[in-house]
């Protein structure tokens, strides 16, 4: 009777976490969906200033491909009165001796935008480091609005971090010469897995603001 009855509990338990699972399956697509959605909509309007969030280097120092189309969507915006300012945004990443925000600035210059036009912010080494980085170069110039520019997988976690950190930020997704799928796939898995980690954080109160890879 007891082998009858561990049986059964046995199935239930194995029920219950195949309910469990295929919820949390449902959740992380429903979760990839809105990454994918909110990147395609552009909320592009007159700011304050225009934030490009930092894209890594290559092993010489030189812009990444992703780093030349935020640079070339920033300078687009730029050239339309969108704003007046350009911040970079982004630190050292690795050992690397040029940081990003001085990459991105490499790019808006090639692109045809004055080094006058150009603010870097070289000390974050994350999302959220951009807005908060970015947030105080902002509040010493009296600006509160910003237009987000980054590749759209990145916006949604991106929009939610500026808006927390007090910047009232309007996403512009770049479109030009997008990343192939596969690249595209990884980078909205590294955003998912960014997304719970900043749950954990709100929800535990950490104050860590960098993990590699994140």
């Amino acid at each position: 009777m007891r082998r009858i009855i561990t049986v059964i509990q046995s199935r239930r338990f194995r029920r219950v976490l195949l309910v469990c699972f295929v919820l949390l399956f449902l959740f992380e697509i429903g979760l990839a969906a809105s990454i994918h959605v909110f990147g395609l909509s552009d909320y592009t309007r007159p700011v304050d200033a225009i934030i490009v969030l930092g894209a890594g280097l290559n092993p010489d120092n030189t812009p990444t491909p992703s780093m030349i189309r935020r640079a070339d969507h920033a300078a687009a915006l730029w050239q339309q009165g969108i704003a007046a300012h350009i911040i970079c945004s982004g630190g050292y990443p690795g050992r690397a001796t040029v940081s990003e925000a001085s990459a991105c600035e490499t790019a808006l210059l090639a692109a045809g935008v004055p080094a006058s036009a150009i603010i870097l912010e070289e000390a974050s080494r994350s999302t959220e480091e951009n807005a908060l980085e970015t947030h105080t170069i902002m509040q010493a110039n009296g600006w509160q609005t910003a237009v987000i520019v980054s590749d759209g997988y990145h916006l949604l976690r991106a929009n939610w971090l500026f808006q927390m950190s007090g910047v009232t930020a309007y996403p512009s997704p770049v479109t030009e010469s997008y990343p192939t799928l596969t690249e595209y796939m990884i980078s909205v898995l590294r955003e998912i897995a960014a997304l719970h980690w900043q749950v954990v954080k709100e929800i535990f109160g950490f104050q860590i603001t960098y993990i590699r890879g994140l």
